[in-house]
């Protein structure tokens, strides 16, 4: 069995997918599971720093569903809640 790994990312939504369910369809179709730190969600524009944990390849297969879509994803290091 895969042990499971936790990845700490800030997830930039484009307008287009702002009001759509990108984080729960790739959480539902990847076996991945979000917690969200913290997000900033405009009309515009959707900023969210999450922690991803799941498998490798089902975190790699995640993020890549994401950049498909048009998500940019950057890696962040350290924790930001105390």
């Amino acid at each position: 069995m895969a042990k499971d790994k936790k990845i700490l990312i800030k997830a930039t939504f484009p307008e287009k997918l702002v009001q759509k369910p990108v984080t729960y369809t790739m959480a539902k179709k990847f076996n991945v599971m979000p917690n969200v730190r913290r997000s900033k969600v405009t009309k515009e524009l959707g900023e969210v720093i999450m922690e991803l944990s799941g498998t490798e390849e089902n975190l790699e297969k995640g993020l890549k569903y994401f950049k498909k879509l048009g998500v940019i994803v950057d890696p962040v290091a350290g924790d930001f809640i105390e």
